[in-house]
């Protein structure tokens, strides 16, 4: 799926209507296709391009490109062609068929002489089977996806060509998310018999990152997931389910229902920027480490640790998604630490605390505002008579204290290095480390940037101890 920028989408239009039109001179059909259409009928402002091509065959199609721009045959056996400087997809219409018992692809049958009913056949879902002709604004509809939009039904194309994609099971739990639909029965029953085992690790990642960035809610796909049986895929995750909670913290029930408000409640705080990723797997993973640490004496309910008991879970459910090394990190310091916003307030942490931990936060790339997010979405995915006024007043007080110390965004600097030891007249060496790393404290403690200042103090403890 290409997707467009928002500031070049008149600029982008009017190529393509250009396109469609000499398109339109050689004897073809240029129509919009999949989620352009979709958006379009929801009100929502198209970004995503995808131009199926009727009528023209792939040199043809491929010689009028030309004209526009430099050709780059993205999958020419798929019959898919793209311009150099133009984020989107000029395809032919075709018909996919499985590749033999055990299949992990598919033959593709490129055949322009398709017509537009046949063609959106292969689609997944009737709401992503709708056409438009981009020069009469004609929408071709030979499936219902237009009652469905309006029913808010997701619904499958063809019962007998959906499950050749397992992707599709995925697709359907974002697309809840994002377009605030449910799956008929027919589709449930569908995604029951589906392997996501056969899906490599890359996509699956992909529909995560859609459902988690994109996703209104995101607590429908989950919960689509568990309904049709696929979250067996992602055990970290299931494991949440019965999972009981301490009913004076949390009295809406159990870790997946609690985890279901939270990443709806991280959901509103996304900033369209380059956290949201670790926001989002950060609420979903926050609380990973309470099904191997919940106990329950005396009629209370406890989970000591699970914050460093989420670390293994977490890691293992994004290695598998072979998800970035950078996204792996910061959503593990995120899970280990998103109780230290309501915990600084209640103990009142020292300016010393606030220093370190921004410290082990700024080490994986994680700031103090990002984790406020963070605990904010875990204390209001709750019932609580604060979270249901909307009040965080310990994550306040964190951030108030966290920007007092100037700490909110990034990190103390070291104000000592190695050059300021050696203008000391030491020799580099082993003991080099010891004494940055206690520079570091004392920097910390007192909140002193004066590196001779902190020095007195760090080689005065020195020459005592060796006195």
């Amino acid at each position: 799926m290409a997707t467009t920028d928002a500031p070049d989408t008149d600029v982008v239009r009017s190529r393509i209507l250009g396109i469609a039109r000499a398109i339109d001179g050689a004897g073809g059909r240029a129509l919009a296709v999949g989620g352009h259409v979709r958006d379009l009928l929801l009100g929502h402002a198209p970004k995503d391009w995808d131009v199926e091509v009727f009528g023209l065959d792939l040199d043809a199609l491929q010689g009028l490109l030309a004209r526009f721009g430099r050709v780059i045959a993205v999958g020419r056996a798929f019959g898919v062609l793209r311009l150099a400087d133009l984020d989107v997809d000029f395809s032919l219409p075709r018909r996919d068929s499985k590749v033999g018992p055990g299949h992990r692809g598919f033959d593709v049958d490129v055949d322009p002489t398709l017509d537009f009913a046949a063609a959106a056949r292969r689609r997944d879902l009737t709401v992503n089977s709708m056409g438009l002709d981009l020069l009469t604004q004609e929408i071709l509809d030979p499936h219902g996806g237009r009652a469905d939009l309006e029913r808010r039904i997701l619904r499958a194309v063809d019962a007998a060509t959906f499950p050749e994609d397992p992707l599709r099971g995925l697709r359907v739990a974002q697309l809840s998310a994002r377009l605030l639909m449910h799956p008929d029965d027919e589709l449930l029953a569908l995604c029951r018999e589906l392997d996501l085992s056969e899906v490599s690790p890359e996509r699956i990642l992909e529909e995560f990152r859609k459902l988690l960035l994109q996703g209104a809610r995101p607590s429908l796909g989950f919960a689509f997931l568990r309904e049709s049986g696929l979250l067996r895929f992602f055990p970290e995750i299931e494991a949440l389910i019965d999972v009981p909670q301490d009913a004076t913290w949390h009295p809406e029930g159990d870790v997946w229902t609690h985890n279901l408000m939270v990443v709806d409640e991280a959901a509103r705080l996304r900033q369209d920027d380059a956290d949201d990723a670790a926001l989002m797997f950060g609420a979903l993973c926050h609380d990973l480490g309470k099904p191997a640490t919940t106990v329950v004496s005396g009629g209370r309910v406890r989970s000591p640790s699970h914050s460093k008991a989420g670390i293994a879970p977490t890691r293992s459910l994004l290695a598998r998604m072979r998800a970035p090394n950078e996204l792996v990190e910061r959503t593990c310091a995120l899970v280990e630490h998103h109780l230290a916003p309501a915990l600084f307030d209640k103990d009142g942490a020292k300016a010393r605390a606030y220093r370190r931990l921004s410290r082990q936060l700024g080490s994986s790339g994680v700031s103090m505002e990002l984790l406020a997010r963070v605990a904010r979405a875990d204390h209001l995915g709750r019932t609580t008579a604060e979270a249901l006024a909307r009040s965080f007043a310990a994550g306040e007080r964190f951030l108030e204290r966290s920007r007092a110390l100037e700490v909110v965004a990034e990190a103390p600097r070291d104000s000592v290095l190695g050059r300021h030891l050696i203008a000391r007249g030491l020799t580099p060496g082993p003991t080099f480390g010891r004494l940055l790393a206690r520079s570091r404290e004392v920097q910390d403690e007192h909140g002193w940037r004066d590196p001779d200042r902190i020095l007195d103090v760090v080689l005065g403890e020195r020459d005592q101890q060796t006195g």
